[in-house]
């Protein structure tokens, strides 16, 4: 099961990572590991990037968070491959997520001149970011003939467990997930409280709009990294918010409810 119908797939540029994570999902496939094993592997490529960054391997560095962003695609094209969608999958992904990006941020405001409130602030604008990415992009999925629901627009409460994987499990890990993510949610949501009425968003706009998915906002960052520009990486992403806007503008009057 695609996450999305054909007639709605769009060039996602954040998403540069999905053929190598098809690849890796295919040579699993036939094997005992599961989509949860493929999520606690790009945790660790997340911690090696950490690693290199704080040891100034900024080459390295950008290489392993290359790479877990072509790993974190590879768990839920796993998932579909064996058939085996899981709440516990969905929300450790996004939750993994969420940890690498602080600590990714808080390790750049350790090795730069950056102080830790502009860091926490851009890891806040981040998080923004790919919220407003998500909750599109969740809308799309969601309204897309056979497409992925395993993600719901608004996650009020926690879902009825799946099968090959416990209800408590679930609920704890949606408790973390509305914990970590539940503010960023409520605040693009008042921003944009008309968007999931939309029917569809045009291919252009969700391209668009992919440049706050988490693959492009760590795309740049291994980029910045090697070229020594690791001084200008909080700026610029606090700076990048200011996107937010415009794409809402753009949003509320073209694509009107």
């Amino acid at each position: 099961m695609s996450k999305l119908a054909a007639q709605d797939k769009f060039l996602d540029l954040s998403d540069y990572g999905r053929p190598f994570g098809k690849f890796l999902a295919n040579q699993l496939k036939n094997t005992r590991f599961t989509p949860i094993h493929v999520t606690l592997l790009f945790g660790l490529t997340g911690l090696f990037a950490i690693y290199c960054i704080l040891q100034n391997h900024y080459f390295l560095a950008g290489f392993f968070i290359i790479l877990k962003s072509g790993i974190d695609a590879a768990d839920g094209e796993l998932a579909r491959i064996k058939n085996t969608p899981s709440y516990t999958g969905r929300y450790l992904d996004s939750v993994f997520d969420i940890i690498l990006n602080f600590l990714i941020f808080m390790t750049i405001c350790y090795i730069s001149k950056t102080t830790i409130w502009l860091t926490f602030l851009a890891f806040i604008c981040i998080q923004l970011q790919g919220t407003l990415y998500n909750y599109y992009y969740v809308i799309l999925r969601n309204k897309s003939v056979g497409g992925d629901t395993t993600s719901k627009i608004f996650e009020n409460k926690s879902p009825k467990a799946l099968p090959g994987e416990t209800q408590k499990s679930v609920d704890i890990l949606f408790w973390i997930y509305t914990v970590v993510y539940g503010a960023f949610d409520k605040i693009i949501h008042t921003l944009d409280k008309e968007a999931y009425k939309v029917k569809t968003f045009p291919h252009w706009f969700m391209t668009f709009l992919s440049i706050y998915g988490l693959g492009f906002q760590l795309l740049i960052i291994a980029i910045m990294l090697p070229m020594n520009l690791i001084e200008y990486i909080v700026p610029f992403f606090i700076i990048y918010t200011l996107f937010i806007f415009v794409l809402i503008a753009i949003r509320k009057t073209l694509f009107k409810v």
